[in-house]
Order: C-alpha cells, then sequence, then structure tokens
C-alpha cells in the first residue's frame, strides 16, 4: 500500500495530548465544510440504497415496455456488480486516493442512471445495471471510508447511525416510488430523477472533499494494485451470484448448471482467502483484519442480521400480498413498520455507543430482540389481523438496528487506523453478500415449503404451477375464486412460517458469535496519511494516527 511519504509510513508521528485513548473524547467543532462533506456521503448511501430495491416493484412495467426474458437479471445485474467490487474499492481509495475514488464512483452511477433510462431493449438495460451497480457498490464503502477520515472511532456512533438511516429510508421507500412512478407509464424517470441529485452530490465532492492524495505517478499505482486478488474475488463472487441466482428459478438446485458455478465461486472465495494471506503484496483484504477474534466475531454477527434483514425486507410483502390481500404498493407502505423503525433505532444506538463509549450491550440487546421479535413473528397466519402483521415486525426492526449500529465498532475498535479502508470495504462487502444469501435461503425454503402443500388439483388449476413459478401469481392471489384463494394463502402462510422459524435458528447463531467479542475500547485516533488539517473541519485539537484527543 503506498503511503503518503516514506517517513511517515516507516514511524508515525506520535503526539500524546491526553493521558489515555480510553478517555471520553475532547470537545470538537464542525463546521460548514464538514456537514456538506457529510451530506454528500448521506446522499450517495441514499442513492445507493433506493437504487436497490426501486426496480422490484416497477419490472413488470419495465418488461411490458421492453419486451425481454431476461428480466430476473434486472435487479441481481445492479447487486452482483455493487458487491463483487466492493474490495475494489477500498484499494482504489487507498492507492489512488479518497476524492478521485468518489468521483469516479459518482461517475460510474450517473452513467449508468444515464444509460438505464435510455436503454431500449433488455440487454442494455441489463448492462446498463451493471454500471450502476459498479458505481452503487464503491459508493456504500467509500462513504464510510471517508467517513473514518474524518471522524475519530469513539465519535463515530451516532454519525454511522445516520448513515445507516440514510439506507434503511433508501431501501424502504424504493419500492413505493418504483410501484409509484412505473404506475404512471414513466418507469425511466426511475433513473433520470437521480442524474439532479448526483449532480449535486458530484459538485460538493468537488468542492469539499480535499483529503490528502497519495503521490506517486498512476503508472506506479496502477502497478501497486492487487489484480489478482481483484480478479479472484470479482470472479468467485460473481460465479456464486450466478448460481444462488439461478437455483430454484431457472434450473431446480440439482442442476449442474447452478452447482457447478456455485461450488466454483465458493472454492474461488477460499482461495482468495489463501492468496490473500500468503502471496499478495499488496492485498485488498489484509490478514491482519481477521487476525483476532473481535474482528472476525463483527463480521460474522454483521453476515448473520444481515442475512435476516433482507430476507425479511424481501419476503414480508410476499407475506401481505400472498395471505393478507394487499396490493404491490400496498405491502411496499406495510414494510415500513420494519425499515422506519430499524432507521430510527439506528440513531438512537449510535448515539448510545457514542454516550457510553459501549457497544457490547447495545449487541447483546439488539440480538435478544431480533430472537423474540422473528421468533413472534412465525405465529402468523392468513387470518392474524392486518394491524398484528404490521406491529410485529417493530421488534424484529429496533433488534436489527441495534446489533446494525454497533458492529463496525468491534470490528475496527482492535485494528490499526492504516487498516480502514481494507476493513470497511470488506465490512460493506459481508453485508451485501449477506443479503443475495437472505434472499436465496428465504426463497428456498418457501418454494420447498409451497411444494409440499399444494395439492396436485391446485396445481392443475394454475395451469401446471410449480412453487418456483408460483411467486409470478402472487399480486393476483387476491382474484381468484374460492376454494383456490384459500389453500394458496394458507399454504403460503404456512410456508413463510418455515421461513421465519429459520431465520431464528440462524439469529441464533449470531446471537452465540456476539459472546466471542473481547471488551475492545473505541479509540479515539485518526490516520494521518488522511487527516484533514482545517479548522472548517474541526476544531485545532483534531486528532491523527497515534495522535489522541
Amino acid at each position: 500500500m503506498e503511503s503518503t511519504s516514506s517517513e511517515s509510513a516507516a514511524s508515525p508521528i506520535t503526539v500524546s495530548l491526553e493521558k489515555s485513548p480510553r478517555q471520553p473524547a475532547a470537545s470538537t467543532r464542525r463546521g460548514l465544510r464538514f456537514w456538506a462533506i457529510f451530506t454528500s456521503l448521506f446522499l450517495c448511501i441514499f442513492l445507493a440504497a433506493l437504487e436497490l430495491t426501486m426496480v422490484s416493484t416497477a419490472l413488470p412495467a419495465i418488461v411490458a415496455d421492453l419486451k425481454g426474458d431476461d428480466f430476473l437479471w434486472v435487479g441481481t445485474a445492479y447487486a452482483l456488480a455493487s458487491t463483487a467490487f466492493l474490495p475494489f474499492s477500498g484499494g482504489i481509495a487507498e492507492t489512488f486516493g479518497r476524492r478521485p475514488a468518489m468521483l469516479i464512483s459518482l461517475g460510474l452511477f450517473t452513467l449508468g442512471c444515464a444509460l438505464c433510462g435510455a436503454a431500449r431493449n433488455m440487454g442494455w438495460l441489463i448492462a446498463s445495471r451493471v454500471v450502476l451497480g459498479l458505481g452503487g457498490g464503491a459508493l456504500l464503502s467509500l462513504s464510510h471510508i471517508i467517513l473514518s477520515d474524518l471522524v475519530s472511532l469513539q465519535e463515530r456512533g451516532t454519525y454511522y447511525a445516520v448513515l445507516g438511516l440514510a439506507f434503511a429510508i433508501g431501501s424502504s421507500i424504493g419500492p413505493l416510488v418504483g410501484g409509484a412512478v412505473a404506475g404512471a407509464g414513466q418507469w425511466r424517470w426511475l433513473f433520470y430523477l437521480n442524474l439532479p441529485i448526483c449532480g449535486i452530490t458530484i459538485v460538493m465532492v468537488i468542492l469539499c472533499l480535499r483529503l490528502p492524495t497519495p503521490p506517486g505517478s498512476i503508472k506506479s499505482k496502477l502497478h501497486k494494485m492487487d489484480w489478482i486478488g481483484n480478479f479472484l474475488v470479482i470472479s468467485s463472487t460473481t460465479s456464486v451470484v450466478i448460481g444462488l441466482t439461478w437455483g430454484g428459478v431457472v434450473y431446480p438446485w440439482s442442476s449442474a448448471r447452478v452447482l457447478i458455478p456455485l461450488i466454483l465461486g465458493l472454492c474461488g472465495l477460499v482461495f482468495f482467502g489463501i492468496y490473500e494471506a500468503l502471496w499478495a503484496a499488496n492485498p485488498i483484504l489484509p490478514i491482519s483484519i481477521l487476525s483476532n477474534i473481535s474482528s472476525v466475531s463483527g463480521y460474522i454477527q454483521t453476515f448473520i442480521v444481515h442475512v435476516c434483514f433482507f430476507c425479511l425486507c424481501y419476503y414480508l410483502p410476499v407475506y401481505y400480498q400472498a395471505c393478507q390481500d394487499t396490493s404491490v404498493i400496498r405491502s411496499g407502505a406495510n414494510i415500513l413498520a420494519l425499515t422506519f423503525t430499524s432507521g430510527s433505532f439506528l440513531v438512537i444506538t449510535g448515539v448510545s455507543v457514542t454516550l457510553t463509549q459501549r457497544y457490547r450491550p447495545q449487541i447483546w440487546l439488539g440480538w435478544v430482540l431480533c430472537l423474540v421479535g422473528v421468533g413472534v413473528y412465525s405465529i402468523n397466519s392468513p387470518s392474524t389481523e392486518m394491524s398484528q402483521a404490521i406491529g410485529l415486525t417493530i421488534l424484529p426492526g429496533i433488534g436489527i438496528a441495534a446489533v446494525v449500529a454497533s458492529l463496525v465498532f468491534p470490528v475496527l475498535a482492535p485494528l490499526d487506523v492504516t487498516q480502514n479502508a481494507y476493513a470497511l470495504a470488506f465490512y460493506t462487502f459481508v453485508r451485501m453478500f449477506a443479503g443475495i444469501w437472505g434472499i436465496t435461503i428465504g426463497g428456498t425454503v418457501l418454494q420447498n415449503e409451497l411444494e409440499k402443500r399444494l395439492s396436485q388439483e391446485a396445481k392443475q388449476a394454475l395451469s401446471g404451477a410449480t412453487a418456483s413459478n408460483l411467486f409470478a401469481i402472487i399480486p393476483q392471489i387476491r382474484f381468484l375464486d374460492e376454494p383456490l384463494k384459500t389453500e394458496l394463502r394458507f399454504a403460503f402462510g404456512g410456508s413463510l412460517q418455515v421461513v421465519w422459524e429459520v431465520l431464528t435458528a440462524i439469529l441464533g447463531l449470531g446471537f452465540l458469535a456476539s459472546f466471542l467479542m473481547p471488551d475492545v475500547p473505541i479509540q479515539n485516533v485518526r490516520d494521518e496519511k488522511w487527516a484533514m488539517h482545517d479548522d472548517d473541519i474541526s476544531s485545532p485539537s483534531h486528532s491523527v494516527k497515534g495522535e489522541v484527543v
């Protein structure tokens, strides 16, 4: 990894301004430039989260207009590109600097929006979604990396929580916005509407985000990039996602077309880890970030809680539509009880970490609430009152928020601040990769249970429908005649109960993993290489690498 100066790389400057880094942070003053930068980070995460979910409800209108058969890849292409290239974004930020990396990501995201809006066929749209995903995934990662440059870990709880709120808002209103705009026959404006916000954010980054840039020529920086490691993680992640996307939907899970890419991808990820640990000169995943039990526990918990969160967000609307006779738009509105509750308690939890300088109690409380909340939700059936069905999502929403808002601290607390970029890029990768697994696990359980519960007469009445293609008729269930309608409602209801029970068991593993966390103090230092020595950002008592506030 290239340093801004060989001297600082060899022996970082250390200036102690207080007796102990475990003491509370000194008061800081945040100026206009700081808030302009933070606002741009908020907008970046909001845009990336919005694109992650917005297309789901607009897909029928898009398919009807573009007349394509590969509609499955419209959503998957974005998730795949944004996940696979996340580790790469950390290497770009560390080698070329934060502002160039952010501008490149915003440029890709803006270009992707313009290309998606102008798409004339399904292949064009899918390719444009890949471009959009490259930018969107990097924006998620870089926003957290840049925040770590601006604010020490001791002060970061509230700021992380607000960025988490941006993700919660964007991902929750995405289906509503997508359904409303597409319902008006203007699906292209789902992408065009992002362009002004992208333009404003680019201007803010250019004017305000002035962080140090590592010296050296472009050629020397390109030479230092871990190209083999990037190739391994991108190709392996792509292979896994292809297998997970096709499994049970396009081809049976037992098909070689599913098993081969899935097995090759998982083996490739294992080899990627071995290569990074043994041979990479400038690894994008330094083995040192996984060399302590606190960070490992944090990453495991991050994976598990996001499996749960994405699964709930994806299959709660299925419950509302298939079992409670609601429309696509109404089901999207019902899920706001989960997402807005999570968003609110993200901020509350973040503030509590900042004030108490403790994160383990919040994590443990969050896991308990998740377990109880999702476990209780498994009692829901098609006969459950709608108000109860919506209200029961509040408890897991609070629990998920408490866990998510706190988990970055056990990941980063034991690490040297110079490893922030790689650790946070991998942290975001784990979150997004977990989301794909959450959707897949829920879908697999649901399909298997539906296959058991549907009678042969029902399948024949639905023109030979199978569990895998029943998803296409979910919006039409409320218009079917009896007794077929009731049978389908209770088949989906019983199948989803099993999904929630499986989620509860998975959450139990996360709760157990939380007890592996040692009580590591939250350090109050920032990396000297990226520190902002600017009174408009904070008070003169800023802290840098080895410098305690």
